[in-house]
């Protein structure tokens, strides 16, 4: 499945395997041995980011091959979240969170994958 998602999204742009192969500076024999074996996560990810997708699409972990939006974050992070320059406060990102796990348990939270 591996191959056959580079080959997709590399034809997407008018590229080959051997194009891919040499732009990222990965051997084309390491790039077809991918058919059977697991690449190297430094080299799968050189490879998503000259096709525009994630390493999870290339894996068949998800059928999106977006790259997540910039302007989203998530709230499971330790990174502080800013609101108009302000440091938005704990106790209004636990709300926030109690929000969402109550639309997650009722089944009203839209999922992006």
């Amino acid at each position: 499945m591996l191959l056959e998602r580079i080959k997709e999204r590399a034809k997407q742009f008018d590229l080959s395997l051997s194009d891919v192969a040499e732009k990222t500076g990965i051997s084309p024999n390491t790039v077809y041995s991918w058919r059977v074996k697991t690449p190297r996560s430094d080299k799968l990810k050189q490879v998503a980011e000259l096709l525009h997708t994630t390493t999870d699409y290339l894996n068949g972990l998800t059928d999106d091959p977006s790259l997540p939006s910039e302007d989203s974050f998530s709230l499971d992070d330790d990174k502080p979240v800013m609101y108009h320059g302000y440091t938005v406060p704990d106790k209004y990102l636990d709300m926030i969170r109690g929000l969402m796990d109550a639309d997650i348990k009722e089944g009203k939270a839209d999922k992006h994958e």
